[in-house]
């Protein structure tokens, strides 16, 4: 179990903080950029979340952050040595099923869907913005690092997964924002 005594620490004074190895790096550095964007999607499910609260989605939601912390947690320690938390094939398959159920109650798309229509549904988007921005800092420490190809799978499922969920959101679809192109030249 985690125990925290004390949070402020002062240790990230200088610009650096600690891996969970102990290592010290530069709080710019790709990992900590990714684990960062990570947190900020958590963040942003967390606000979600204040729209679900007594619906069944609310289940998925919580679930969907606790998977985060250990994608976070993987993340934190580098290479594949060491006593680590790894994020297993396991909540990619629940994001790809539960995806599937969703859909499955939604009208086929007929265009492209801007951001937006019930509050709920609007920050499920924000949420999905903010998967992909966290998706795409890992694919950028992927290229210099090793890391857990599952978390990538995780990350651009989840995109899917809360943009589904806004369209469940919106009324199953009824209240989609459709994109009317060229609608102000």
């Amino acid at each position: 179990m985690v125990r925290i005594d004390t949070v402020v620490t002062r240790g990230g004074d200088g610009g650096e903080t600690s891996l969970g190895d102990g290592a010290r790096v530069r709080k710019d550095a790709p990992r900590i950029l990714a684990i960062g964007a990570v947190d900020e999607a958590n963040a942003a499910i967390g606000l979600l979340r204040l729209h679900t609260a007594g619906r069944d989605e609310d289940a998925m939601l919580a679930r969907i952050q606790n998977d985060l912390f250990d994608l976070g947690a993987d993340l934190c320690v580098p290479g594949e040595a060491g006593d680590r938390l790894r994020l297993t094939e396991t909540p990619v398959r629940r994001l790809d099923a539960e995806a599937a159920a969703m859909n499955a109650t939604l009208p086929k798309l007929t265009s492209f869907i801007l951001p937006g229509g019930t509050p709920a549904a609007g920050h499920a988007h924000f949420a999905r913005t903010a998967a992909r921005h966290a998706e795409r800092t890992i694919v950028a420490l992927a290229a210099e690092a090793a890391v857990n190809p599952l978390i990538l799978r995780y990350l651009n499922r989840l995109s899917d997964h809360l943009f589904i969920l806004a369209r469940v959101l919106n009324d199953h679809g009824k209240a989609d924002v459709l994109w009317q192109p060229g609608a102000n030249r």
